[in-house]
């Protein structure tokens, strides 16, 4: 027979029968319950003094059903692989599904997000692994575009079918991200169809030194990189240079429409994680945008049935 806690009426029940000097047996046939449920009920909650009260009983019912749901429904060794993957960078949700995926363990992304937020009220670090919110914009929709005009450029409208609908790997959106005031920066090349990233340091905002770290960065992709979508900003205005040296065609979406290079876009916000904007990259290394660009190739994608962006670029 399934056994049913007590309820708050019966509690009350037993309480007003316990007045009435009532036997544990009577109380146990006048509420259709097992004499040792009675029993039971009665030594867990009786107070100091021996007597039994049903609002102190029903308090600590409750209080003990909350703590229950707190404890983490996994043992030790399934937690630290959950720290793990969280200490890659991947989202809960992505450690949840990814888990789950591979038969590894079943849980929740929420009760991840629970256990992140035990682990910084007692001094953990686990939530500075979490994605920081994105930027915020303010956007200029009737402003006409301040940066210059520039000719003979192809218009986004233009690509490729395999560039517009996302079909075919090495069509890139491209990108600068900036640090605090310095000129120091990194350009970020992200592949459409697979959010493939490649980052390069860039010592300043001049098209001189973006044009050498980018046909450097292409250079090492052995002709895997076919277009290049970017915005207006004027560091792409000498962007025939890189198409001379490589076999690569520059796109230009229109002004004040970060929208059309979304997956850019993203990709800028969570590198953020690593690089936020209001420190410098003076100090900051190839060998560490090669470090931020293979965790993020690294990290599977729900998109992808949990395939990461290095398995899709590469056809693994």
């Amino acid at each position: 027979m399934m056994y049913h806690q007590l309820t708050t009426d019966e509690r009350y029940t037993i309480a007003a029968y316990l007045k009435q000097r009532k036997s544990q047996a009577y109380i146990a046939r006048a509420l259709g319950r097992d004499p040792c449920t009675i029993s039971r009920e009665l030594k867990r909650n009786r107070r100091p003094d021996g007597k039994y009260c049903a609002a102190r009983a029903v308090k600590r019912t409750s209080r003990i059903r909350r703590e229950s749901r707190r404890k983490w429904q996994f043992n030790d060794t399934e937690l630290q692989m959950v720290i793990a993957l969280i200490r890659l960078d991947w989202s809960p949700e992505q450690v949840s599904l990814w888990l789950k995926k591979c038969n590894i363990l079943s849980i929740s992304h929420s009760t991840i997000y629970r256990y992140i937020w035990y682990n910084m009220f007692y001094s953990g670090d686990l939530y500075k692994h979490l994605r920081q919110s994105s930027k915020k914009r303010r956007k200029r929709y009737r402003s006409p575009d301040s940066r210059g005009v520039l000719a003979n450029k192809a218009h986004i409208s233009e690509r490729p079918l395999g560039a517009e609908n996302k079909s075919r790997i090495g069509h890139f959106e491209i990108d600068t991200v900036h640090g605090s005031r310095d000129q120091h920066s990194i350009v970020t090349l992200v592949d459409r169809k697979s959010k493939y990233t490649i980052i390069g340091k860039i010592r300043n905002r001049t098209t001189d030194e973006l044009n050498r770290k980018v046909i450097q960065l292409i250079k090492k992709q052995v002709n895997q990189v076919k277009t290049i979508t970017a915005d207006n900003g004027t560091e792409f205005h000498q962007y025939e240079k890189i198409e001379q040296r490589h076999n690569v065609t520059f796109y230009f979406a229109n002004p004040y429409h970060s929208w059309e290079r979304g997956s850019n876009e993203n990709i800028n916000g969570l590198i953020r994680q690593y690089l936020p904007k209001t420190i410098s990259m003076a100090s900051l290394t190839q060998q560490q945008c090669d470090q931020i660009a293979l965790k993020l190739n690294q990290r599977p994608r729900k998109r992808f049935d949990f395939r990461t962006p290095e398995e899709m670029f590469y056809g693994l």
